[in-house]
């Protein structure tokens, strides 16, 4: 059984040095503008280079993460960030935004690849469809449990990476939408203002209750079972820590992977005292969520300034990460001296030095030559054996011998940091394609079967949105000159399968011809299921290599980020024809935590509810497969009055209705129609302004 990676958080250069020193195998940070932590310090080009001289010297890997979304226009840079770290000799990048990741797959087919937690993976297929895409890793999503796991380890060819310790978000990382609409700052770009933290009342005035702050996640009981498993990395979670935080956790974890075992009362306690919202919670681990998991950082919390002095005092002063090597020096008569190191991981280099001398005085003894070699101290490396031979009646200077083991040392560092090379290819043009139309017609999507009425379908919508699980409640299809299209669940498990395609065989016995689909895992499932592919707003489509993407899976359409404002919409190749949302309450979250059974019970399920923040903002809070919550924005979006969005070459425009009565459905649809005014309260989401 192999011992898993432990791969640590490096948000600077003295976070790196405290995960380097304190035991870390691979360490991840970020350089330049996409990556998903820009709060963080992050590390200029010099301090870049110069890391991944530092980590390859001492045996740790260094993953760039690249991974937040990126337009038209910032493709070129992002490329050219990955090309430069592969050059520089860069372990593996990690990627959310789907367009990026073919194109690196394209133009750096010698990078490694690792698919980022924010593409939103928990199922083993889309675990095995990041795979074959050649992602050689993938971080599955914090909520996953063991069970589910497991199940993703077992049929995946690609490694797979788990957060083990740290900040666990409210909402499926890379779904998130709460930052973004509310304050303009995206979390899918590496900006995410945390409005998870604040505080929030369910059906009732926000009064010092957090029902969307999680305590920080803490597996360190679990990491035999993941390493049986066959887990392959280990993730530890803080970024914007400080170093001092990261050296305590490194530390602790790296010594429970060796002697693979679980925490100490001690270890325990300082992994709480290092950093804890109200304690910590393994609830997704277990499959145990709710109440329990949710906590707050104290306002009294005081920082535990024995412990992070302990910790980083063997930090500054070095040492604590050395390299074993074996030397094996001969002097000989009338010949150069020579040393050969060896290191753990293959490497052999072998230097000369100067011809020894007949001795005048004392001759230089095997042991002391042995003792002048082991003299590693302020090096990376220390000696774990040493094989000598002497001829008799010789003499070396004490500085030669040190001369010798330096430039054997530099022999081996230049060795152990060399960089392979790697191809950097020109990026392929986009296909000629034009599906542009002067006009989009209009679509709309329901949430609730009551929705589903004769003047809705007097409307004539190109194409109906139904979830898919209402089929199973009609007898037939009303009759209408729409296409009807199955919405699948936005999150579900494995296990969840058999039951998602009895539904779907239903819905084409039916007559349903289109499948809406917004995660990479409903591609596996999808296929050879004779329905027309349309990818949905969960794909996170924010540039036309990602519209290249899809239509090489075979998708027909796709729907746009709602995170782009209007002028980026104009500027995608419409490769495949293009939809955006245009009307409705936009998804902010969608949970694995039921907020309603949490803070209100079951009994009020199937009954409307909402959230509710400090200013009096209501968010309606809707059901979602497997008893999930999907917070909706307090305000609907509106662009009916804006001719705008009639002229961006859309295909379609949706109509997303969630909350309203269906006699408003109908009233909307022709509100559209005639461009009527907007209504008392709304928003135009992101659609002028944009997202930072």
């Amino acid at each position: 059984m192999t011992r898993p990676e432990l791969l640590c958080p490096a948000g600077s250069p003295e976070s790196l040095r405290a995960a380097v020193e304190s035991g870390a195998d691979a360490v991840y940070l970020g350089w330049g503008s996409f990556n998903a932590r820009q709060s963080a310090k992050n590390f200029s080009d010099e301090e870049f280079s110069s890391t991944l001289l530092y980590c390859h010297e001492r045996g740790v890997k260094v993953y760039l993460t690249l991974n937040t979304l990126v337009t038209d226009r910032e493709l070129p840079q992002a490329l050219a960030t990955a090309a430069k770290a592969s050059s520089l000799g860069v372990d593996a990048v990690l990627v959310q935004d789907l367009g990026l990741l073919d194109l690196l797959r394209r133009t750096q087919p010698d990078l490694p690849l690792h698919a980022s937690t924010q593409m939103s993976i928990f199922t083993s297929g889309g675990a095995c469809e990041a795979a074959a895409d050649g992602c050689e890793r993938v971080v599955i999503a914090r909520e996953c449990s063991r069970e589910d796991t497991a199940a993703i380890c077992k049929s995946c060819p690609a490694e797979i990476e788990v957060f083990v310790h740290g900040a666990l978000c409210m909402c499926y990382s890379g779904q998130c939408e709460f930052s973004a609409l509310i304050g303009g700052r995206s979390g899918n770009r590496g900006r995410c203002a945390q409005p998870c933290r604040l505080p929030y009342g369910v059906n009732a005035p926000a009064k010092n209750t957090y029902p969307l702050s999680l305590k920080d996640n803490c597996l360190a009981d679990d990491l035999e079972d993941m390493a049986q498993m066959g887990v392959a990395c280990l993730k530890l979670e803080g970024r914007m820590k400080r170093p001092e935080y990261v050296a305590v956790v490194t530390g602790i974890y790296a010594k429970l992977l060796r002697e693979r075992r679980g925490p100490t009362a001690a270890e325990a306690q300082a992994l709480d005292a290092a950093f804890s919202r109200s304690g910590f919670t393994d609830g997704y681990w277990e499959g145990k969520i709710g109440l329990k998991m949710f906590g707050v950082r104290p306002t009294d919390a005081k920082e535990p300034k024995e412990l992070f002095s302990a910790a980083m005092a063997g930090v500054e002063k070095g040492g604590l990460r050395t390299v074993p090597v074996r030397f094996s020096c001969v002097i000989r008569t009338g010949v150069p001296c020579s040393l050969t190191a060896m290191d753990t991981d293959g490497h052999t280099v072998t230097v000369s030095g100067s011809v020894p001398e007949a001795a005048r005085n004392r001759a230089l003894t095997e042991e002391d030559l042995a003792d002048r070699l082991n003299k590693t101290g302020g090096t990376a490396y220390r000696c774990k054996e040493i094989e000598v031979h002497v001829d008799e009646g010789l003499s070396l200077s004490a500085s030669a011998i040190n001369s010798l083991r330096r430039d054997a040392l530099s022999a081996l560092t230049a060795a152990r940091t060399a960089v392979s090379m790697r191809r950097n290819l020109p990026a392929p043009p986009l296909p000629e394609t034009d599906c542009s139309q002067p006009e989009p017609a209009l679509t709309c999507s329901i949430a609730r079967a009551e929705q589903l009425t004769d003047a809705l379908l007097r409307q004539n919508p190109a194409r109906i949105y139904v979830p898919l699980e209402l089929f199973d409640m009609l007898p037939s299809l009303p009759a209408g000159d729409t296409e009807w299209c199955a919405v699948l669940p936005r999150v579900w498990r494995d296990r969840d399968e058999p039951e998602l395609l009895r539904l779907l065989d239903k819905a084409r016995s039916l007559g349903v011809t289109g499948a809406l689909l917004g995660n990479p895992g409903h591609l596996p499932l999808l296929r050879d299921q004779n329905f027309t592919l349309y990818g949905d707003f969960g794909l996170n489509v924010f540039n036309s290599r990602t519209l290249d993407y899809l239509q090489d899976k075979g998708l027909s359409s796709a729907t746009v980020s709602f995170e782009l404002k209007s002028a980026q919409i104009r500027a995608l190749h419409k490769l495949i024809p293009t939809e955006a949302i245009v009307y409705g309450r936009l998804p902010l979250m969608i949970t694995e935590n039921c907020l309603v059974k949490n803070n209100a019970g079951c009994s009020r399920c199937t009954l409307p509810n909402e959230l509710i923040d400090r200013t009096g903002a209501r968010f309606p809070i809707l059901p979602a497969w497997g008893h999930r919550s999907e917070i909706q924005n307090s305000r609907v979006l509106y662009l009916g009055d804006q001719p705008d969005f009639r002229r961006l070459g859309l295909a379609f425009a949706r109509l997303r209705f969630t909350t309203e009565a269906p006699e408003e459905c109908v009233q909307i649809f022709q509100d559209y129609r005639s461009n009527a005014p907007a209504p008392e309260e709304f928003t135009r989401g992101l659609f002028v302004r944009g997202v930072e």
